[in-house]
């Protein structure tokens, strides 16, 4: 159940597959990010791929003397391109491998164009989705519904991302749903469509408890998305964004030309991968102790290469200092940018009030608080709206409920209107009417004990007192608790036992702090395997972009936009 694994072993075959010799690597959009995420340049580089083309890039010059592995996404502009590039192929052979099923009259089309027969295979090899983390992935799609229904677009892209996740695990499951969302019944459905035509696919050994798909939906937990994040990972797509591992720092001040982009991997970074589920506290301190352990590596200007015994170990030492120095040298700049919008926005007094939100139910203590923050000329506009928001959701029906006033005082700010159109959007999508679960407050005896056993470790907990709504349905659902009535199966057969192996699927996008809390309860739950999906990796500004483009634009009539976010098958 290791999705970085399943798109690496698929990207390795390929290149295994085409032999020795030169090779050029021919992708498209899509498969471009799905193989950056678990590849890097330098790595392809070493196994004899020595370019890297899009097949839409109308400029590319005939180069004879090397091999073509192409990995495309099956869609039917592809098909046609291929065609184009067999009738007049640019090089020696080609190596076709899709992202997914292609028809039969697919196949056929690309046969017949073959003639001047330089094609030596067609492969189905299952990598169409971007595998984040081993246990989180994501298919890259801003806005799937429409109101409270699919983008019909979008939901047959869906299903065969992941149905595509399926295949590459070797999962053929029991599916279960969120009764209360119309487009997680829909989705399941469609899944079961696929399993059911292509029998054969999904026929894997069976398992003594069957794996099980459950899909949910964004709406039913709208608080976890606009939660500022004080874990590392999460923290850099909050206020940097992360895209396919790349992290935008050109409009960071004073930034040197070589950090204008740089690339957070578990898979290539030891001390990402070690840091990214830390809180911030933690990371400055692993940050001073990464800089000292480089510090004592560094040649010493002076060193006397006096022998070749003296040059030789410089040489073989080199490339590990350098290597070391790229990684100081990104993760200061990364930590020293958080640090500074850290301050100038005074997220922790913003954090601190959000916390308080989403995990008290002090009303009068909150209003207090809210307000407060909404009259500091610090705190971003987004911010003070993200407040309004929580509060919104809240107290959407106490009877003392201040959100008008919280709306003027929003407005009184100076800034633009969009953002309290927003609020009664955010309402709309995911507000109590909607909610299949109770979002707020524990639940029973135990969860209350345990959240108030967490309040008394300390003050570095008061930013961080906030679980998913996900966390605790997982808990249910690996406990054997979860409610039929409530996530029903499709289908006539339950599960008997326990599941073990478990694919959640969040349509309207997952955060990364679902991401922790499915990465927590795997290391917890011994014998129990969860990976987690979503249309999109969220930060609030992308949920944000996610309801209005699903059409909940609030009561407003002007503009409600969003800022923009800094054939044999294996």
């Amino acid at each position: 159940m290791n999705a970085v694994l399943a798109v690496r072993q698929y990207v390795s075959k390929m290149i295994e597959d085409s032999g020795p010799g030169m090779k050029v690597l021919l992708m498209d959009r899509e498969t471009t990010g799905a193989v950056s995420v678990v590849y890097t340049q330098s790595e392809i580089l070493q196994r004899e791929v020595y370019l890297f083309e899009r097949l839409d890039s109308p400029n590319r010059e005939p180069m004879k003397h090397l091999k073509a592995i192409c990995f495309l996404r099956p869609t039917k502009e592809n098909v046609e391109l291929l065609v184009q590039e067999l009738r007049r192929p640019k090089y020696s052979v080609y190596f076709i491998y899709f992202s997914n099923v292609i028809s039969k009259s697919d196949v056929k089309a690309l046969a017949e164009a073959d003639e001047q027969e330089v094609v030596a295979e067609v492969q189905e090899f299952y990598g169409d989705y971007i595998a984040v983390n081993p246990h989180v992935f994501s298919l890259n799609l801003l806005g799937c519904c429409r109101g409270r229904s699919w983008d019909p677009a979008q939901l047959a892209r869906t299903t065969q991302g992941l149905t595509a996740l399926l295949l590459s695990l070797k999962k053929c499951p029991m599916i279960r749903y969120q009764l209360s969302s119309e487009p997680a019944k829909r989705l399941a459905e469609c899944v079961k469509q696929v399993i059911t035509k292509e029998y054969e696919l999904f026929d894997f050994r069976r398992t003594e408890v069957p794996p099980l798909l459950l899909i949910l939906d964004r709406s039913d937990d709208a608080i976890t998305p606009l939660l500022n994040q004080w874990t590392y990972q999460a923290m850099v797509h909050e206020l940097l964004g992360i895209n396919n591992n790349r992290i935008d720092l050109s409009r960071v001040p004073g930034i040197s030309k070589d950090l204008r982009e740089v690339v957070l991997s578990a898979e290539n970074d030891e001390f990402y991968a070690n840091n990214m589920y830390l809180n911030f506290a933690e990371i400055g301190t692993n940050i001073k102790n990464l800089m000292e352990d480089f510090q004592r590596r560094k040649p010493k200007e002076q060193q006397k290469l006096e022998s070749i015994a003296d040059m030789k170990a410089f040489v073989e030492n080199y490339p590990q200092f350098k290597k070391m120095s790229g990684t100081v040298s990104k993760h200061v700049t990364v930590v020293g940018e958080l640090s500074r919008l850290v301050a100038e926005r005074n997220l922790l007094e913003v954090s601190e009030v959000e916390q308080e939100l989403a995990c008290q139910s002090d009303h009068s203590s909150a209003l207090q608080s809210v307000r407060r923050v909404l009259q500091s000329p610090r705190v971003s506009e987004l911010d003070a709206a993200r407040l309004v928001m929580l509060y919104a959701l809240r107290y959407e029906r106490h009877a003392s409920n201040g959100l008008p006033a919280l709306l003027d005082e929003l407005r009184a700010r100076g800034g633009t209107d969009r953002y309290r159109k927003l609020v009664s959007a955010v309402v709309e999508y995911g507000g109590k009417r909607v909610r299949g679960s109770d979002l707020f407050g524990p639940k029973d005896a135990v969860a209350i004990t345990k959240q108030f056993l967490k309040g008394l470790k300390g003050i570095e907990n008061v930013y961080t007192q906030h679980q998913p709504l996900l966390q605790e349905t997982l808990d249910q659902l690996i406990k054997g608790k979860l409610k039929d009535s409530q996530y029903p199966y499709l289908g006539p057969n339950t599960l008997r036992d326990r599941p073990q192996d478990i694919v959640v699927f969040l349509i309207g996008g997952a955060t990364y702090e679902e991401a922790l809390a499915v990465y927590n309860l795997n290391r917890s739950n011994p014998g129990v395997r969860v990976v987690l999906g979503g249309t999109t990796i969220h930060n609030t500004r992308s949920f944000l972009e996610e309801v209005t483009a699903a059409g909940f634009r609030g009561r407003s009539t002007e503009s409600s936009q969003v800022p923009p976010r800094s054939s044999s098958r294996r």
